[in-house]
């Protein structure tokens, strides 16, 4: 008698075969962090729990052929989620959210960015849909199964307790996970790249409902909490330092303060910028954190423009490009400004041309307004050095006062470069990224500098405040392996990628002769205000979360887009409170040489901080997803 083993449904071999891939994708192809055994076992269990939840759905289906269409179409479409998510983590360490499926139009722009993504071994990740599509078209009889109704509900009931144990232990480990889900990767990390799908179109239906039942009464509140935490009364000693003077600002594409003052096969990076940060007429911030979230460059211009915090999901210029706003632009046309955004990018890009409108800036210098071609254009356009050429005619015709915008585009991922624009060699590391990053940056220095003598040679420059701001990290902490070796560290802690989120910032007074380098803490939430009070520009009854720059009664932190923040004594980042001094995570036993050194050392010396920060982050959200400045009339305020 031969023995033979039960056949196993194939609902059951897919959800298997789609749990093992899904971890071996997050242990090792996901940078996740992981900081128990618990969230070790969380992390293992949760592709199982939605595998079989996915998969036990073909029980329901009477037929057998219906049942194995299910099962095939499924695994594949599971898979390719799972394949998308890879390839944008590459290269944005982040997760996709609902309204970036929206922002299509974008791809056509990004299509020698994403083919640098996609890896020959991904192919690896079909070979299970491969293996189910094989076995449900030749093994459809045995691997079929007909429950009868109440086995139907048992596989369903089944798949629900395993969901809800997994939300449990979640739980455990994360409290409120889901009232503080900033942070993409511990929503996949607790509950799973599917379920985290789930909940986010679950938010974006809240969030999209959220204009149509805004009323205005939510306004209050927040005017409240920004008098009481963020506000300053007293002007800064720099308030009309650049009185009437043309303000020229530079978003600095995926320019990185670990760069400043930094070498490379014995050279300068940055030789211009390291000479402007010890100019007399230079204020240079070397603790300046970018805060954007999907929206890349055009959450930093959103932030910059607004003082308010771009969404935690997909961008802003995007999603909410016809809400009413309270901008710069729009505050300083009162006093005589004209304002203008120079980028040779096609103007639907981001919805730059709908979104400038909502700002109130008065002119966009699109990719039609510059010549084009193969000898001076690279990756995403036009060359920077080519791009700020073209561009001074612009800024000559322009009725002054001026705020003008430039933002450039060499020095963006994948950082292509030509021969004859490289003045530096590559680095020498595993990343390529990495590497094509300095010669970029060098470039992007080198063009910068050009821009200043031409500014002087037309006349603009002693009228003028120049204002440098790099827009957001180039280097994500996917390449951390490679930017360990360059830094000479041991490896790239939660903390030490915090302190990478810094971004230059140089404001540049000509004549000013009071320059100096600043070590505060601040961020681009803050250049609004700072902007305003530089001009001689006050706007009391505005609603903002930064503060000015060079004011000494500033909050006492700066909150990053994900929830993590950066104060004078603290960084908070995964879940962990830091010594900023020392980078030493701080635990019962931790000194932390400060007044409240004698204080119960088990509570979170952070945990202050951390709910300032979530109620800053939230009301800045509902500020948007209510489109609440609607509902206010600044010219009659003012």
């Amino acid at each position: 008698m031969k023995f033979k083993l039960p056949t196993m449904p194939l609902y059951i071999i897919a959800a298997l075969l789609f749990g093992i891939k899904t971890y071996i994708v997050y242990r090792f192809l996901f940078n996740i962090e992981l900081e128990n055994m618990m969230q070790e076992f969380i992390l293992f269990i949760n592709p199982f729990v939605s595998a079989f939840l996915i998969f036990a759905i073909s029980v329901w289906f009477n037929k057998t052929s219906r049942q194995m269409k299910f099962i095939r179409y499924t695994a594949l479409f599971v898979t390719f989620i799972v394949f998308a998510n890879l390839v944008f983590y590459r290269q944005f360490t982040d997760f996709i959210t609902i309204p970036q499926l929206f922002m299509g139009s974008n791809m056509s722009d990004l299509g020698s960015s994403i083919m640098t993504l996609i890896k020959p071994l991904d192919i690896l990740l079909f070979v299970d849909a491969a293996i189910i599509w094989y076995l449900s078209k030749k093994q459809e009889a045995e691997l079929a199964v007909e429950y009868p109704k109440s086995g139907k509900v048992f596989a369903l009931a089944i798949s629900l307790v395993l969901l809800a144990g997994n939300f449990f232990l979640a739980e455990m480990e994360r409290p409120q996970l889901f009232t503080r889900a900033f942070d993409r990767e511990y929503l996949v990390k607790n509950i799973g790249l599917f379920n985290y799908h789930v909940y986010d179109l679950v938010v974006h239906s809240k969030t999209e409902s959220q204009r149509v039942f805004a009323d205005g009464n939510e306004l209050p509140e927040i005017q409240d909490f920004i008098n009481e935490n963020i506000k300053v009364v007293e002007k800064s000693d720099k308030f009309g330092a650049a009185e009437g003077k043309n303000v020229i600002f530079i978003n600095a594409e995926s320019l990185q303060h670990f760069v400043i003052d930094n070498q490379l096969h014995g050279e300068a990076v940055t030789p211009f910028l390291n000479s402007l940060v010890t100019n007399e007429d230079t204020y240079y911030f070397d603790n300046f954190y970018e805060q954007t979230g999907q929206g890349n460059t055009s959450d930093s211009e959103f932030l910059v423009e607004n003082s308010l915090y771009p969404l935690s999901r997909g961008a802003v210029f995007f999603t909410h490009g016809g809400n009413e706003y309270h901008a710069l632009p729009e505050i300083i046309e009162k006093e005589s400004y004209t304002s203008a955004v120079l980028h040779s990018n096609n103007k639907s890009f981001w919805n730059r041309e709908g979104m400038y409108e909502s700002l109130g800036v008065d002119h966009f210098y699109g990719e039609e307004a510059y010549e084009v071609s193969e000898e001076n254009s690279i990756g995403w356009g036009l060359k920077d050095k080519p791009f700020f050429e073209q561009s001074i005619k612009y800024l000559q015709s322009m009725e002054q006062p001026f705020y003008s915008k430039f933002i450039t585009l060499t020095n963006h991922f994948p950082f292509e470069m030509d021969e004859e624009d490289t003045s530096i060699d590559p680095y020498n590391s595993n990343s390529n990224t990495l590497n094509n990053y300095f010669p970029a940056v060098r470039y992007m220095d080198e063009a910068i500098e050009d821009f200043f003598g031409q500014l002087k040679e037309s006349g603009l420059y002693e009228d003028s405040m120049i204002v440098i701001m790099g827009d957001h990290i180039g280097i994500s902490a996917n390449h951390n392996k490679a930017m360990s070796m360059y830094l000479d560290k041991e490896e790239i802690t939660p903390y030490d990628q915090v302190q990478l989120q810094r971004v230059p910032l140089f404001i540049h007074i000509p004549g000013d002769g009071n320059g100096e380098v600043i070590s505060d803490i601040t961020g681009q939430i803050d250049m609004k205000p700072t902007i305003l009070s530089l001009l001689g520009i006050e706007a009391e009854d505005d609603i903002y979360f930064g503060n000015d720059v060079f004011s000494e009664d500033r909050k006492e932190y700066i909150a990053l887009r994900n929830g993590d923040f950066i104060s004078d004594e603290y960084v908070s980042t995964a879940g962990i409170c830091y010594n900023r001094q020392t980078g030493e995570p701080i635990t019962s036993e931790t000194e932390t040489d400060t007044e409240t050194e004698n204080q119960d050392r088990e509570a979170n010396v952070c945990s202050p901080i951390e709910e300032k920060v979530e109620a800053e982050l939230s009301y800045s959200d509902n500020l948007i997803y209510g489109d609440l400045f609607r509902f206010i009339n600044f010219e009659e305020e003012e």
